[in-house]
């Protein structure tokens, strides 16, 4: 069944998923902050462009935002203008921003109080897995609220799963960048051992990645990562902005995490030569350059 939908945000993350929706068949209303963004998406696919997150919101039986952190976040639903403003009671938010739990709950108050549901629903696969509609979304939230969204978050995702209450996605999505970021760390330090020990780095990835040490990054991003190529999507930038919280959630639950705690260091380095645009593969970058910050 077709559905009236609100799509805030339309970053990298946000324009294909908004776009999915459109081409399944759903009324779709963007907003984005820099209005020539949604004039482009317009371009590309059917729906309607609106000054104000409230006015997108407004009549619409979804809102879906992507933005940037906890602050953008209460910027597009808070006050006049934002969507809360526009939502009508019985509407369900669907939070996609990389947040803290903590901004969730708070939201997920006010929403309750305007007789809205609320999902904060993190994703996990990047740039290609947005434009790819092949996203995993991680969830929180009540079961009855996730039954209603579930059948749009399938328009772009290939896993969508119900982790607890509000807050929970965001804690999923806490787990999901701890893995990555001590993933890519060990196999930029194998990459550069490889090369320091005069073996042919490609034959070791050949040989280690048929055992256990295959992965995602390391069937992915090692041919890149030797090749100096670090163009692919998820910013350092946003992965600090990520590891932050990660690392403020841990103060509180008591969570030890020596290593995201180095990696978030080291990704401060690749910061300083330059690098908070480029992927979080450049971990790699940092080892050749590691005598700068010793």
């Amino acid at each position: 069944m077709a559905s009236t939908v609100a799509f805030i945000g339309l970053g990298v993350m946000g324009f294909p998923m908004a776009g999915y929706l459109s081409r399944a068949g759903h009324e779709v209303r963007v907003y984005n902050r820099t209005a020539s963004r949604a004039t482009e998406w317009l371009q590309q696919y059917a729906g309607e462009a609106f000054g104000t997150p409230a006015e997108a919101a407004s009549g619409a039986d979804f809102v879906f935002a992507c933005v940037g952190n906890d602050d953008d976040l209460r910027q597009v639903t808070l006050g006049s203008d934002g969507a809360f403003e526009g939502m009508a009671a019985g509407s369900l938010f669907v939070d996609h921003t990389t947040a803290s739990a903590d901004v969730a709950r708070e939201l997920a108050g006010v929403a309750a109080e305007r007789g809205c549901g609320f999902l904060d629903a993190p994703v996990s696969g990047g740039q290609a897995g947005a434009e790819k509609g092949m996203l995993t979304v991680m969830v929180g939230g009540e079961q009855a609220v996730y039954d209603r969204a579930r059948p749009l978050l399938a328009c772009y995702a290939r896993a969508v799963n119900l982790l607890g209450p509000v807050g929970s996605g965001q804690l999923c999505k806490m787990v999901n960048q701890i893995c990555i970021a001590g993933v890519v760390q060990g196999l930029a330090e194998g990459l550069h051992f490889a090369r320091a020990a005069g073996l042919d780095p490609e034959q070791v990835v050949e040989v280690v990645s048929k055992g256990a040490a295959q992965s995602w990054q390391m069937e992915n991003r090692y041919q890149t990562m030797l090749a100096g190529e670090y163009n692919h999507g998820f910013a350092v930038d946003w992965m600090r902005k990520d590891l932050a919280i990660v690392l403020d959630e841990a103060q509180r639950n008591g969570a030890l995490l020596p290593v995201t705690a180095l990696v978030d260091q080291f990704y401060s380095e690749v910061q300083a030569l330059g690098g908070g645009r480029w992927d979080t593969s450049s971990l790699f970058a940092r080892l050749t350059n590691v005598r700068d910050f010793t």
